[in-house]
């Protein structure tokens, strides 16, 4: 049952998986950095935000990196980055 299941996914959806995943690994780590304690929402949100942050600031700075399918270490790095970046922009918000 299991296998028929996991053979219906295809790679788009497993993309929406990893993208997901990742987003919410990078918004932790970036709120760990950071400092900042966040649900898995928000750093799901905070990682997809921040990935397309760091994305858009430091481009094909990491592409170089090893990557495996959908998964790649420099677009953790530049979603991290850009997740930190984020955190920092709305803690000087809220600070004003």
């Amino acid at each position: 049952m299991l296998s028929k299941t996991i053979n219906k996914i295809n790679f788009k959806e497993m993309d929406l998986i990893v993208y997901l995943l990742l987003g919410a690994l990078a918004g932790y780590l970036g709120g760990q950095l950071m400092g900042k304690a966040n649900s898995i929402l928000v750093n799901i949100l905070v990682g997809i935000i921040g990935g397309m942050l760091g994305g858009w600031l430091f481009g094909d700075l990491f592409s170089s990196l090893p990557s495996i399918g959908s998964f790649s270490l420099g677009g953790l790095i530049t979603a991290v980055l850009g997740s930190c970046i984020l955190l920092w922009i709305i803690g000087f918000l809220q600070k004003k």
